[in-house]
Parts: structure tokens; sequence; C-alpha cells
């Protein structure tokens, strides 16, 4: 992606921080302006409309994102490790309130409401995932480490399902510690018997890349 200013980049922080905590209609420029501590005029200068900045901040992300699953594959050959590092770094995100809920996921929730350019954004990052997701099961299945009851794209989406609602249960519950416990069963399900040594799937901080 182009490389933005630094005041460009500290505006998609401040919007990312703000959407997670209150969705696309929570925030508004004046809100980033106090919090950056710069002009509306400056942010419209960088972004003309919240579209322009909204659809800039999920498409940065959709590539962050996927270039980091990208490495993690090239570091991990175990493609059960991959998932449990995959969940391991956003059950260590909900702990230190870091990254407490994925930015894509609660726009998706929003997605009737949403302007069709993020909307856009907010769908290929989900189609990303869920391919890199696809490829680690169906590499676990190869080795025998993973067990599937479902094809590879439908165990894909409950697995993203299960750690977005698992991110919704830990916000609703003021307890971060649901997210280990709901995708640590699930995760648990899905390994192989022969790979089965009791051990906790989501609780490994070292684990916690950027995704």
């Amino acid at each position: 992606m182009v490389n933005l200013s630094t005041t460009a980049d500290d505006i998609l922080t401040c919007a990312r921080t703000l959407i997670v905590a209150g969705g696309y209609n929570g925030f508004s420029y004046a809100d980033i302006a106090d919090v950056v501590g710069i002009r509306k005029a400056s942010i419209h200068h960088h972004f003309p409309s919240k579209v322009d900045l909204v659809r800039t901040l999920v498409a940065r992300y959709r590539e962050d994102s996927k270039a980091a699953l990208a490495d993690l594959a090239l570091q991990v050959s175990d493609p059960l490790e991959q998932l449990r590092r995959y969940a391991g770094y956003w059950e260590a995100c909900i702990v230190d309130a870091t990254a407490p809920f994925c930015v894509c996921a609660l726009l998706a929730s929003q997605l009737p409401v949403l302007p069709g350019e993020i909307a856009l954004e907010v769908r290929a990052h989900f189609r990303a995932l869920s391919g890199w997701l696809v490829t680690a099961m169906e590499s676990g299945v190869r080795t025998g480490e993973i067990r599937l009851t479902s094809p590879p794209h439908v165990e894909a989406d409950v697995f993203m399902a299960t750690v977005h609602g698992a991110m919704l249960s830990a916000r609703a519950y003021g307890d971060p510690k649901i997210f280990g416990v709901v995708v640590g069963a699930h995760m648990e399900q899905m390994i192989a018997p022969l790979r089965r040594n009791g051990e906790n799937i989501c609780s490994d901080r070292d684990r916690k890349q950027s995704l």
C-alpha cells in the first residue's frame, strides 16, 4: 500500500480505536481532531470524507492482516500451531486491551448501514481470512493433526464465527478470559486424537504477533 504521512497514520490509528469503541457512526472528525490534536481541516486534507477515511483504514487493516498471516504460515509449519497462534494473538489483545475487537468484525455487524465502498473492503477481509484458514485446515487434515467434521470452507467460517463471537462474549461479560474459554473449547474439538495432550490452546502470550 502507499505509504502515508505520520499525521495520516495517527488519524487512522485514532479512527480505528473510535470505531472499535463505538462503531462507524460513533465518531466524527471533531472527535479525531480532539484526540490527535489537529484541526478538522487537516483531517479533510488527508481524507476528504469519512468514507475515504474508513475505507482506507479497512484496506490497510486487510492488507496488514493478510501479510501477517502469510508471514505466520512461513514461520510456523505446523498448521495446528498456526491456528493456535492466530487465536493466541487475539486473546492477548483482548486481555491487555490493545485491540479488544476486530475492526472488520465490528463493521461487519453494521454492513446494512455502511457505504458500499467500505462494505467491499470488509467483505474482502473476511474472504482473505477464510482462505488462509482453509489452507491451514486442509494442511492439518493431510498431516493428521486436525480433524474436521465438515468441508474445510465450512469449518473456516465456523472458526471465524467462533473467534469473533468469543470477542463479543468477552465484551458482553466484561471478562477477557471468556475468549480463551470459548475458542479453546472449539479448537479442542478440532485436534486429531493422536495430537491431544491437554495443553491450553490460547493462553501463551508469547504467541502474540501482528495479525
